[in-house]
Order: structure tokens, then C-alpha cells, then sequence
């Protein structure tokens, strides 16, 4: 299956082909972090979602809340 990611705002609206979703989301996760507006990520069928939305989908959590592992007390 093959997924777009999209991802600027009219008339500048920049398009890239990934054939996996993970390389998708990668991308997708990254634009969005750098400052890049309305990034989006459509699959094969036309099914659009936000990166934090897919990765909700594909994880089971929100992106924005991910917790990096603490250290223990020793």
C-alpha cells in the first residue's frame, strides 16, 4: 500500500510517496515538529489523518503524551 504525505498550505502544498506507513508517519512526525502547517498523511484507500492521529492509531497513544523512561533512584 502506498501512503502520501502532504504538508504547506495553498498555493505551496509540497507531496511525497512512502510505501510504508511507518516511513509515513516518520516523515509526517517530523515535518510537523519542524514548523511545517496541515500535514497530512493519506493511505492507499483515502483515509487522511493528522501524524499525532496515526500515531494514536498505530500505538495506542498519543504522541504528545509519551513518557520517556525514568531513571531509578539508586
Amino acid at each position: 500500500m502506498s501512503f502520501t504525505v502532504t504538508a504547506g498550505a495553498a498555493p505551496r502544498v509540497y507531496s511525497w510517496q512512502h510505501g510504508s506507513m511507518l516511513s509515513a508517519l516518520e516523515q509526517g512526525l517530523s515535518l510537523a515538529t519542524s514548523g511545517m502547517h496541515e500535514v497530512r498523511i493519506t493511505d492507499g484507500q483515502g483515509r487522511s489523518y493528522s501524524p499525532a492521529a496515526l500515531y494514536q492509531v498505530m500505538f495506542g497513544q498519543p504522541a504528545a503524551t509519551r513518557e520517556a523512561p525514568r531513571a531509578r533512584a539508586a
